[in-house]
C-alpha cells in the first residue's frame, strides 16, 4: 500500500525537488526538453509502424498491373481503426489539429490523456492499410497531449499549460519532418499561440530536441532527395506568381470540397453506413489510382528526383495506366481532382489521419502538372524546371490549405534541402495564401471552430472572449417567481436576496418574464397593495435573452445593444437557467485579459 502511495505522489516529489533546485523558468525549459524527446520518439514509432504495415501488405505486388487487394486493404484498415476507436478509445480522435485548437480555446488547454498514444495506433492502422491521409496531424495531437498531460501532472497554471501544448506541437512537426524552424512557425501560425520572449526559448528547445533525436535515429539527410539542377532566375517570377495562384485555387477546391463531403458523412448515423460509403469510395479510387494509397510520399520522391521519362512514369505503377506515358498528365490531373475524396472518405469512414501529407502530395503534383503544361503550351519562351516547380507547388498548396505561408516556406526548404529556392518559395506561398484568402478567411483546421465562435486568434480581445466560459458567469442560484404569486409573497421571497431582477417561470421552468425591483419600487413598500397586485400584472419582458450556447462575443454585443445590467439565460427549450450580470461578466473578462497579457 505504501508503495502505491509513493507512486501516486511521484510527480509531487519531482515538482518539490525542482522547486527547491530550479527556478520556475528553468523548470519550464526542462519540461520543454522532455516534451521534445517524447514527441520525437512517438513520431518515429508511428512512422515505423506505417512503413512496416505497408511493406508487409504491398511489397510483393507486380508493378506492371493493377491488384485487386487495393479494393480490400483500405476497407480493412478503416474498419480496424473504427473498432479500435469505438471499443477501446471511446472518444473522437479525428481532426487532430482542430481538436488542439478546440482544447486551447474551450477546454483551458486540457487534452484527454489517451491522446498520448491512441492517435499513434489508430493512424498507423489507417495509413498502413492504405488510408489516403497523413501521419502528421495525429502526431501533432499526440505531442500536444503529452505537453498537456505534463502540465496537469505538475499542476501548472493555464499560461504554462498552453506553452507546453505549443511545445508538443512544435516538437512533433520538427521531429517527424526534421524541420525545427517549421515546427516553431507552425505553432505560431496555425495554433496561433502568441510569440513572446518568454515562450520563444521553450518552443525552440522542443523543436531542436525533437530534431536531434530524429537525427540520431534516422540520420541527418532531408526526408526527400532534391538537387537544384536549374537555379531560379528573375524571368521566372511571373510563372512563380501564376503557380501560386494555381495552388491557391487548388487549395480552395480541396478545402471547400472536403468540408462539403464531410457534411455528407456527418448526416450518416452509425459505424457501418459511414464505413460502407468511406470504404467503397477509398477502395475504388486506390484501385484505379494507386498513388492515393497511404501518405503518397513515394510519389513525391519520384517527382522531385530530378529524372525524366521512365522514372516519372513510375507513378503509374500498379495501375491500369501502366506503360501509357502519353496519359501521364491526364492521370495526374485526375489525382488532383480525386485526392480530396480519398482523404475525406478515409476519415469520414472511420479512419484517423491528417491533411499535412495530402497537401504536400497534392502540391507536388500540382507544381509538376503546371510546369509541364507551361513548357508545352505557354506562349512565352520561358522554360520552367519540373522538379523545382513540383517542390514550389508543395509550399503553395500547404500555405493555402493551412493559411500558413511561413510554415509552407520553411517546411519545404527543410524537408527537401531546397534552401536555394527561398525567394520563389516565398513568392508561391504568398501568392497562394492571398488567392485563397479572397474566398476563404479560415484554414481547413480552424474553419469548423470559427463558424461556432470557438476559435482563438491573435486578436487579444477576441481571444479573451473565446477563452471565457458562459457557464462560469451565469448566476444560477436565484429564486424563481410564479405568475400567480401576489406582491406580498414576492416581498417575502426577495427580501433576503441581493439581486434586483428575478425570473418569472411556469411549473415547467419556462421563462415568462422578469420582475425588476426598480420598476415596482413605488408599490413594493405599500403593504395595503400586497394582495391587490400579482406577479403576472407586475412582470415585464426582458430586453433580451441569451442562449446557453451563445458565443461570448454575442453576449457582449447583446449587453451593449440592450442597455441593461442583467439578462436572463435560457436553454434550447426556453427553460430559465440563470442570470448574467454585466458586472460579473466584465470582472471575468478583466481576469482573463490580465492573465492573457502577462509576459
Amino acid at each position: 500500500m505504501q508503495h502505491h502511495v509513493s507512486i501516486l505522489t511521484l510527480p509531487g516529489r519531482i515538482a518539490s525537488w525542482c522547486e527547491h533546485r530550479l527556478s520556475p523558468r528553468q523548470f519550464i525549459l526542462l519540461l520543454s526538453f522532455i516534451v521534445g524527446i517524447a514527441t520525437a520518439l512517438a513520431a518515429q514509432i508511428l512512422k515505423w509502424l506505417i512503413h512496416e504495415i505497408e511493406h508487409l501488405l504491398t511489397s510483393s505486388f507486380d508493378v506492371t498491373q493493377s491488384n485487386w487487394l487495393f479494393l480490400v486493404y483500405p476497407v480493412v484498415g478503416i474498419y480496424l481503426t473504427a473498432l479500435f476507436i469505438k471499443y477501446i478509445v471511446r472518444d473522437d480522435i479525428g481532426h487532430g489539429v482542430t481538436k488542439i485548437l478546440y482544447a486551447i480555446s474551450r477546454r483551458q488547454g486540457h487534452i484527454r490523456r489517451h491522446n498520448c498514444w491512441t492517435s499513434v495506433i489508430a493512424s498507423a492502422l489507417t495509413i498502413g492499410f492504405g488510408g489516403s491521409v497523413g501521419a502528421e496531424s495525429p502526431i501533432v495531437l499526440t505531442g500536444s497531449a503529452i505537453g498537456s498531460d505534463l502540465g496537469r501532472i505538475f499542476k501548472l497554471d493555464h499560461k504554462t499549460l498552453m506553452l507546453l501544448i505549443g511545445c508538443g506541437a512544435s516538437g512533433a512537426v520538427a521531429g517527424i519532418f526534421k524541420a525545427p524552424i517549421a515546427g516553431l512557425v507552425f505553432t505560431l501560425e496555425v495554433l496561433m499561440i502568441d510569440l513572446t520572449m518568454a515562450s520563444l526559448l521553450p518552443l525552440l528547445i522542443s523543436c531542436l530536441t525533437a530534431t536531434c533525436v530524429t537525427y540520431s535515429l534516422t540520420g541527418t539527410e532531408a526526408q526527400f532527395s532534391f538537387q537544384l539542377l536549374d537555379p531560379f532566375t528573375v524571368e521566372r517570377v511571373p510563372t512563380a506568381i501564376l503557380l501560386g495562384i494555381f495552388c491557391g485555387l487548388v487549395s480552395l477546391y480541396f478545402t471547400r470540397t472536403m468540408n462539403s463531403f464531410e457534411q455528407v458523412f456527418g448526416r450518416l448515423k452509425g459505424l457501418y453506413p459511414r464505413l460502407l460509403l468511406g470504404g467503397s469510395v477509398l477502395a475504388v479510387l486506390i484501385y484505379f489510382f494507386p498513388p492515393l494509397y497511404g501518405e503518397g510520399y513515394a510519389t513525391i520522391g519520384t517527382l522531385l528526383s530530378g529524372h525524366a521519362g521512365e522514372d516519372v512514369d513510375s507513378v503509374m505503377n500498379n495501375s491500369l495506366f501502366y506503360g501509357h506515358s502519353e496519359y501521364l498528365l491526364l492521370y495526374l490531373g485526375l489525382i488532383i481532382l480525386l485526392k480530396v475524396f480519398a482523404t475525406t472518405a478515409t476519415n469520414g469512414g472511420g479512419g484517423c489521419g491528417g491533411t499535412f501529407a495530402p497537401s504536400l502530395f497534392l502540391g507536388c503534383i500540382s507544381g509538376f502538372v503546371f510546369s509541364r503544361l507551361w513548357n508545352q503550351y505557354a506562349p512565352i519562351d520561358i522554360h520552367v524546371p519540373e522538379t523545382n516547380y513540383a517542390l514550389l507547388g508543395m509550399a503553395g498548396v500547404m500555405s493555402g490549405v493551412f493559411h500558413a505561408p511561413l510554415t509552407g516556406v520553411f517546411l519545404i526548404a527543410e524537408l527537401t534541402g531546397g534552401y536555394d529556392l527561398f525567394i520563389p518559395l516565398m513568392i508561391v506561398s504568398v501568392s497562394s495564401y492571398l488567392t485563397i484568402n479572397v474566398f476563404e478567411p479560415h484554414s481547413i483546421y480552424s474553419m469548423r471552430l470559427a463558424r461556432k465562435g470557438e476559435l482563438l486568434t491573435h486578436h487579444k480581445d477576441r481571444s479573451v472572449l473565446t477563452l471565457m466560459s458562459l457557464d462560469a458567469v451565469i448566476e444560477k442560484n436565484v429564486p424563481q417567481l410564479r405568475p400567480d404569486m401576489d406582491l406580498g409573497q414576492v416581498v417575502r421571497v426577495v427580501s433576503n436576496e441581493k439581486s434586483n431582477m428575478f425570473a418569472v417561470t411556469d411549473l415547467k421552468g419556462t421563462l415568462l418574464g422578469v420582475i425588476n425591483l426598480e420598476s415596482i419600487r413605488k408599490v413594493i413598500f405599500r403593504s395595503e397593495l400586497y394582495r391587490r397586485y400579482s406577479v403576472r400584472q407586475l412582470m415585464e419582458q426582458p430586453r433580451a435573452t441569451l442562449g446557453t450556447d451563445e458565443p461570448m462575443s454575442t453576449v457582449m454585443e447583446t449587453f451593449q445593444n440592450s442597455d441593461t445590467d442583467m439578462l436572463p439565460v435560457v436553454d434550447a427549450e426556453h427553460h430559465f437557467v440563470g442570470f448574467i450580470s454585466k458586472a460579473r461578466l466584465f470582472s471575468a473578462y478583466r481576469r482573463i485579459m490580465v492573465d492573457f497579457s502577462e509576459e
